[in-house]
């Protein structure tokens, strides 16, 4: 009996090395673990975990041979819960609790653009009026309002100006987007905006944001020269400043499927490396005397990594950017050791190393488009050039060939979970991917080197023409393609098992060594039949209390067409629906009962309340309705069954969802845990 017990563990340990890539699985399990809790962990859970980690490794070092593989992934496991502990820790800064309105005076750190298209500083070393060094925050943002007048923003000068702040925003429903989880790894501790202009009191030290300032001078090179967008886009996709390129062409380049050629991915990196190491190598075998005497080969992997790793600083080091720096790292160290330089296990090492160091990028929806299309093209270029043979095809169609393919791979990999972040589907992307993507690898790259070799001699000309011909191609195709009937698809958010069930099907297909692999297919199928039934909160409330949004049979009802267009904008969105506030509050079934709007939900009353007013009129609408929002403090007595909700429990419960069981409503608020940036 227990020969037949172990006998599947002897088999799995035999596997040994082929399950490499299933390691940074288990670490990202540990690390989704630890999202998951209500709570953070108290230090003695943390001890506890520790004291498992010790034993779980001493059993994968020296325990029995059919023991060691399965423990070895539990090692991960607790491992990945351990490192987000730690990574929580040292990331942890003060929050700002309340709201701010005075001086505030920083360091610009960073510089682009908010969703409304306004200009938007990352300031550091900040220091608030009449604010206690230790509560000030970290980091904050602001968005300038006002006319920028002779304000000029440079990385690492030191600024003032008069803001609003405020804490970063909850989730606009349970189970949304929380910003503040994002901010709080970044150590932004406050957010808002000013309409005053904002004075320089210092340019930068010359030693002060070297990298960010080198950025911002080639940026201005790019667009001084280069002129609109496509010099905003040049600069955007070469060097990660994007403060140029405005809410327009971000919105066509989204609703093309193309955004990713700004990201400064895997693509962009890929290029660059590529395109330097054939010239260097190519140029090199040029000279006879090098090429007799030296590996042309490793010199100019050496210069390639140099390149890459000069490009990461320079783009500033986004989760996609540092994924693709670490797969470039290996692939050329492996040339450099003569050993097979792509494979599922570059794929995993790389993906170790990041979630090693960012484990929070585990639920960074670039990490996970970046790291799954890296896995299938590896993984389906093998499958499919094995099957259509590559090397039968004539020379001149292989470049053709290798675009559709990985256009293809890349798309259905991405889709997906592109699908699930943002509840959107490009079903022209394809199209528009296969007209663009040549034009980075053949015109953008390439043009931004030829420039950079050439700009210290006064002739970055020819590379620039290149770089301005690519982009303008780039944005013709975006701003036609988005401009289709049918362009976009409006996909409801899926539940919380969706992606956890495809993802984990997707890599078990990928990574099994034999006919098992198959199985992957169940939980994929189970996954995509799970998000077919998914179901939408009926109603909808902002944490605010400016904004009730109910359930139709034309899509989401919104109680006002002004007011909460945060949340307005993120429910229609998880909705699927691609309406705007004004047309979707315009949808029959709110009713005007003087200053309170009622609506039916099928037996349950519910009231909103809003403006100055809102109090004189709450006795009233408990007379009309069994639940009332209300986007003010509520102090008088109200008749007994009536439920208020106005902005004080609002300020505890955060935003509100509400689903229909039966003639009740079950309530689920959004400030139901208590972690580290729930302040």
């Amino acid at each position: 009996m227990k020969d037949k017990l172990v006998a599947p563990l002897v088999t799995l340990s035999g596997m040994g090395g082929t399950l490499f890539p299933l390691l940074p699985v288990f670490l990202g399990t540990g690390i989704a673990l630890w999202f998951a809790l209500p709570r953070d962990p108290s230090a003695l859970g943390y001890g506890l975990a520790g004291m498992i980690l010790l034993v779980l490794t001493a059993v994968a070092l020296r325990g029995p041979f059919w023991c060691r593989v399965p423990a070895w992934g539990l090692v991960a496991l607790v491992a990945g819960f351990l490192l987000i502990g730690l990574r929580a820790w040292l990331q942890e800064a003060p929050i700002l609790g309340f709201r701010y309105y005075g001086a505030v005076e920083g360091r610009v750190v960073e510089i682009d653009r908010s969703a409304g298209d306004d200009l938007r500083l990352t300031l550091d070393r900040v220091l608030l009026e009449r604010t206690d060094p230790a509560r000030t925050p970290d980091k904050v943002r602001i968005s300038l309002h006002a006319d920028r007048m002779f304000f000029d923003p440079e990385p690492g000068a030191r600024v003032m100006m008069t803001a609003h702040l405020s804490t970063p925003m909850p989730p606009s429903e349970p189970g949304g987007f929380d910003f503040r989880r994002m901010a709080f790894f970044q150590r932004l501790g406050a957010i808002g905006y000013t309409q005053t202009p904002v004075l320089t009191l210092e340019p930068p030290e010359p030693s002060a944001r070297l990298v960010g300032r080198m950025r911002a001078w080639l940026s201005e090179g790019v667009t001084s020269r280069i002129d609109g967008q496509a010099g905003a886009f040049a600069a955007g996709a070469v060097t990660g400043d994007r403060s140029a390129i405005t809410q327009d062409t971000v919105e066509a380049l989204r609703d093309s499927n193309l955004s990713h050629l700004l990201a400064i991915s895997g693509m962009n990196l890929a290029f660059l490396v590529g395109f330097t190491f054939a010239i260097l190598r190519y140029g090199l075998a040029l000279i006879p005397w090098v090429a007799l005497r030296l590996d042309t080969k490793k010199i100019a992997a050496v210069a390639s990594l140099g390149v890459a790793g000069f490009y990461l600083a320079l783009s500033g080091g986004n989760v996609a950017t540092e994924r693709a720096f670490i797969m470039s790292a290996i692939m050329l160290g492996a040339i450099l050791v003569e050993r097979r330089a792509l494979s599922m296990r570059t794929v995993a090492l790389s993906a170790l190393i990041l979630l090693a160091l960012q484990p929070e990028a585990l639920v960074n929806a670039g990490f996970q488009m970046s790291m799954a299309a890296t896995a299938a093209l590896v993984w389906g270029f093998g499958i499919v050039d094995r099957l259509t043979f590559r090397q039968t095809l004539p020379r001149w169609t292989v470049p053709v060939y290798t675009a559709l393919l990985s256009s293809v791979i890349g798309g259905l990999a991405t889709g997906p979970i592109a699908a699930a972040q943002f509840n959107r589907f490009a079903e022209f992307g394809l199209l528009a991917n296969l007209l663009t993507v040549p034009a980075m690898g053949t015109l953008i790259m390439p043009g931004a080197v030829i420039a950079a070799l050439l700009g210290p001699f006064g002739l970055p000309q020819p590379g620039l023409w290149l770089m301005e011909l690519g982009a303008r191609w780039i944005l013709i195709v975006a701003h036609w393609v988005a401009g289709w009937n049918g362009a976009v698809i409006g996909i409801p958010s899926p539940s919380s098992a969706v992606m956890p069930l495809m993802i984990l099907g997707a890599i078990w297909a990928m990574v099994w060594p034999d006919r098992w692999r198959a199985l992957g297919a169940v939980p994929m199928v189970a996954a995509l039949a799970l998000w077919g039934v998914a179901s939408r909160p009926a109603v909808l409330v902002s944490g605010d209390g400016l904004l009730v949004g109910v359930m139709g049979p034309e899509g989401r009802i919104l109680s006002h067409p002004r007011g909460g267009s945060f949340a307005a904008k993120s429910w229609l969105q998880r909705d699927g629906d691609l309406a705007v506030q004004t047309v979707a509050a315009a949808r029959p079934g709110f009713e005007d009962q003087g200053e309170i709007r009622v609506i039916d939900l099928g037996g349950v009353q519910l009231a909103h309340l809003k403006g100055k007013a809102a109090e004189g009129h709450a006795a009233d609408a408990c007379g009309m309705a069994d639940i009332v929002i209300m986007d003010r403090d509520l102090t008088e007595e109200v008749p007994a069954g009536c439920s208020v909700y106005d902005t004080g429990t609002l300020r505890d419960t955060g935003a509100l969802s509400l689903r229909v069981e039966g003639e009740s409503l079950r309530i689920t608020p959004t400030l139901g845990t208590r972690r580290s940036w729930d302040q």
